[in-house]
């Protein structure tokens, strides 16, 4: 799956990594609807990490449609509600 990260570029990412992102992504969830500002913060940064460690990063030239996009690490609590569906930023 090809996943971009706002603001960086795209990586491709195993199916079989989503487990374990999701994982995180619930944690983020759940720190978005308690309104956990600090928590929100200390759950994207690890969040982007792994997906920029376990994907591989595509050429800045490459042009291929993002099947997910996540938020920028600098994205703020309203920016990120605004993405989220009701299975958070990554789908289960």
């Amino acid at each position: 799956m090809i996943v971009r990260i706002m603001g960086e570029g795209q990586v491709e990412l195993a199916d079989s990594h989503f487990a374990e992102l999701n994982k995180l992504d619930d944690e983020l969830l759940a720190e978005m609807e308690s309104g956990d500002g600090p928590g929100f913060r200390r759950t994207l940064h690890p969040l982007l990490s792994r997906v920029r460690e376990l994907g591989t990063a595509l050429p800045d030239a490459s042009l291929e449609p993002s099947e997910l996009i996540l938020p920028s690490p600098d994205a703020t609590l309203e920016d990120v509600r605004e993405m989220l569906s009701d299975d958070g930023l990554i789908p289960g």
